[in-house]
């Protein structure tokens, strides 16, 4: 895979975080959670921007929206909110579930050969999207206790 098109990748991922951050955070009910998955959303919409900036760097065209499997993810989350009248740790429970999808597209970017400059951004962005995976996990886990 070339760089743009791992890079492209990416940036969907992110912004599918983005989206499937903001809207879950919209419908959980507890006040934390709901600044937590904001946040985590800003984040992937910090890394998409990254992302874009490495990709026109390279006089390419970056990704502009997400992909259409988060849209099947989003309305998953929708359903299962619906199903379970808004349940917070279903609606983690979905967020876990995109967040080990993201790390997966991480780890596999990783195994690119991406120059230097653009490896360090991945690099340092995976850590942030397996930090984000564990912290929802474990308020997921928790939830059920």
């Amino acid at each position: 895979m070339n760089t743009t098109k791992t890079l492209n990748h990416l940036i969907e991922i992110c912004k599918d975080g983005q989206d499937g951050f903001r809207e879950s955070g919209e419908k959980i009910k507890h006040p934390e959670l709901t600044t937590l998955l904001g946040n985590y959303s800003q984040q992937r919409a910090t890394f998409a921007a990254e992302l874009h900036e490495l990709v026109n760097a390279l006089g390419e065209e970056p990704e502009t929206t997400g992909s259409t499997a988060a849209a099947a993810h989003r309305g998953w989350i929708d359903l299962k909110s619906a199903i379970t009248n808004g349940g917070d740790h279903a609606i983690l429970s979905e967020c876990e579930r995109g967040e080990g999808y993201a790390v997966s597209a991480y780890s596999a970017a990783l195994e690119e050969d991406l120059p230097a400059h653009i490896r360090s951004v991945v690099e340092s962005q995976s850590a942030g999207v397996q930090s984000a995976h564990n912290d929802v996990r474990n308020r997921c886990e928790a939830a059920t206790a």
